[in-house]
């Protein structure tokens, strides 16, 4: 209500006075227009005051909370410092007791049962002393009133774990020795730790006879790669197979920068093809194209050699580039041609094996590696039409040289040039002969 509003039921009662004349209610309509401004102004000073006490208490209820959270987001000095449960922590021996060692931690004491310590080793456990400098894994963090309990051989274990961890992110091989075997793989020792290698990741093993063959892999010592490291579940993983892929890798670079045209190098023979053998040279294969097995003709590599044989070879060729290396068994062994034209003379009557039947002739083999043509004139007269109505392979027969070329590794021999009567008596010869060697297999 304003201040100057007449009350219901009030009558104003007009100022008697001398000299006025105008009555409360016309002092009101003139009065009111003029103070109300003030009273205005006053009541706007008053919410503004509030305004601003309302607007310091929530800035200081957001600075408490600001507070009260970079409390609770940073521990106290005592407790950061407090040792955890799975944690490593180094410290120092201060005494040795027949139950127990003590280590300063720093702010706090640890003790390690005396069992534990012995579970390093009576090596390693008889260096521990006062004084020593220590690494131990918090089994119990206790608390104020209670005792700090460690271990200084899970500490031990740890560190297993970060070599481990550190050889798997490097790539790194290194060799061990097998010590046993389960039904999936075979067992290895990783420093304290015990690492398993997957059958699959072994060299040459199949499901069949998976038991035998891992048997044979103990005692070995080998190279292995870590290839899976998982500590919460006790796991660690090695392969060979892995390792042995990059230790060739390795080899095979320093081994083609070794070699050179002309070397003789010893090797295993690691296969056997069609087309060749291969030779493991110590980290690096090399083929011996069958062109190159021997000075003689070869049908198959098995006829020489055989996997697992170690032999001396000679380097024909070296490419670094495409990494492959040419091999030779024949060029450590005489060249038979060389002294053909010694041997060999034309008008010279020779017996030979027929080998291969060709449309102008026939080849006859004189001695290994050294061949000679019949040409088709020359196995009869007249000349048959084919070379199969004379000869057949593996037929022997007196023959005749014609004529020798030991450069181009030819000799030019005649069936038909054998005078009739030195063929009839090289055959009657080659009869006793035969019956020669027929009687001990009898009498036997």
């Amino acid at each position: 209500m304003s201040l100057f509003t007449r009350p219901e039921g009030v009558t104003m009662v007009p100022d008697t006075r001398e000299g006025s004349s105008e009555d409360t209610t016309d002092l009101a309509d003139k009065v009111l227009p003029a103070v109300a401004p003030l009273f205005a102004g006053a009541q706007g000073e008053g919410s503004a005051e509030k305004a601003q006490a309302e607007a310091a208490e929530a800035t200081a209820a957001e600075e408490a909370e600001a507070s009260a959270a970079v409390s609770e987001e940073v521990p106290r000095q005592d407790e950061t410092d407090a040792p955890r449960r799975g944690e490593v922590r180094q410290g120092t021996v201060v005494s040795v007791g027949a139950t127990e060692i003590a280590v300063n931690l720093g702010k706090c004491e640890c003790t390690v049962p005396m069992s534990d310590v012995h579970k390093l080793g009576p090596e390693a456990a008889a260096g521990i002393r006062e004084g020593s400098e220590v690494s131990v894994y918090i089994v119990k963090p206790g608390n104020r009133e209670g005792r700090v309990v460690g271990s200084l051989y899970l500490a031990a274990i740890e560190r297993e774990w970060d070599r481990a961890e550190e050889r798997a992110q490097r790539g790194e091989i290194f060799e061990a020795q097998v010590t046993g075997q389960n039904r999936g793989g075979l067992l290895v020792p990783f420093g304290r730790l015990r690492g398993f290698v997957p059958a699959s990741h072994l060299v040459g093993t199949n499901a069949s006879a998976q038991t035998v063959v891992l048997s044979h892999w103990i005692g070995k010592t080998l190279p292995f790669k870590v290839i899976e490291v998982n500590r919460r579940r006790n796991r660690l993983i090695l392969s060979y197979r892995a390792a042995r892929r990059q230790w060739r890798a390795q080899q095979k670079q320093s081994l083609l920068e070794d070699l050179h045209e002309g070397d003789i190098r010893r090797g295993i023979v690691s296969s056997l093809a069609s087309f060749g053998a291969f030779v493991d040279l110590g980290g690096a294969d090399g083929l011996i194209h069958v062109s190159e097995l021997a000075w003689y003709r070869v049908d198959h590599p098995s006829e020489i050699l055989q996997v697992g044989q170690e032999v001396d070879v000679y380097v024909l060729r070296v490419d670094g580039e495409r990494g492959r290396i040419g091999l030779s068994l024949k060029r450590l062994q005489p060249d038979p041609w060389t002294l053909v034209e010694e041997k060999y003379q034309p008008g010279q009557n020779v017996e030979g094996t027929i080998t291969k039947l060709v449309d102008f002739g026939a080849f006859a083999e004189l001695e290994k590696g050294v061949e000679g043509l019949i040409h088709i004139t020359e196995l009869a007269d007249p000349a048959p039409a084919r070379a199969e109505d004379i000869v057949h392979p593996g037929e022997v027969h007196l023959l005749r040289v014609l004529r020798t070329d030991a450069r181009n590794r030819r000799i030019g021999l005649s069936l038909k040039a054998v005078d009739p009567e030195e063929r009839l008596a090289w055959e009657a010869t080659r009869a006793l002969q035969r019956k020669d060697d027929a009687a001990p297999a009898a009498d036997a």
